[in-house]
Parts: C-alpha cells; structure tokens; sequence
C-alpha cells in the first residue's frame, strides 16, 4: 500500500491517535450496510511507536439490545499490505489471543482498514475509516 502522495508506507505512518469516520461492510453485489455498532458509532485507535494498540468503539446512538460496545488491546506490526492486530485482552472473548489482519490504505489524514468476515455465509468486508487526531 502506498500513502496518498505515493510514497511507501513505513510503519511510523500508522503511530498516533485516530478517531472513527466510518464503520459498514461491503457484500460481494457492492452493496453497503451499517456494522454492527450501528449508522453513526464513535471510537479511537491508538497505535503506539513501541508497538501497543488500544481499540475502543461504541454506537453513536443507544438501541435497546444492540452491541453497545467493541474494544481490545494488544500490539500491532505490519507485513507488507497488512496490519496485524495481536489481541492480548477483548470485550469479545473469542477475540483474546488471536491475531485480526487488516488491509490498509493511507489518503492524506485518514486511514482506512478494511478486515473480511463471513455474514450469512457471503463474504463480506467490513471498512472502518479513521481520521488521525494526532
């Protein structure tokens, strides 16, 4: 992947704070839907020069019964088109210990990491676009 003005992506692109732009998955038709934290979730991504990462995200707006809250926290490195995301403590338990690949594309000040899952037995990619805070 390649920042925006063309360059190569080093690792220290990724260190700061960001806060969250946009959250929704991507079938295969192209057709969008909103993730599962709702049409407006709010949250920040914080990754760390020495390589720790913290995730906090919730919906913007309360729903009665809806997942009121995804965060996680471990350390993060990159492998070429990839970030890594080694999970050492979740609010989703299935998610302790394990590693969550992204996809990644810089454009100016906005990160956006793009992850593949499974929903109803379609791929489906679900895009999570950060704007850097600093």
């Amino acid at each position: 992947m390649h920042c925006s003005e063309g360059e190569p992506v080093r690792p220290d692109h990724f260190v700061g704070q960001w806060r969250l732009e946009s959250y929704y998955d991507l079938d295969e038709s192209g057709a969008t839907s909103e993730g599962p934290l709702g049409q407006s979730p709010i949250g920040l991504l914080y990754y760390g020069a020495e390589g720790a990462l913290s995730v906090c995200m919730m919906r913007g707006e309360q729903v009665p019964g809806a997942v009121p809250f995804m965060g996680y926290a471990g350390h993060w490195d990159v492998d070429g088109p990839l970030v890594l995301h080694r999970i050492a403590v979740c609010s989703n338990p299935a998610w302790a210990g394990t590693v969550q690949t992204r996809q990644y594309d810089f454009d100016g000040d906005t990160l956006t990491l793009i992850g593949a899952l499974q929903q109803g037995g379609k791929e489906q990619r679900r895009i999570l676009a950060w704007r850097r805070v600093q």
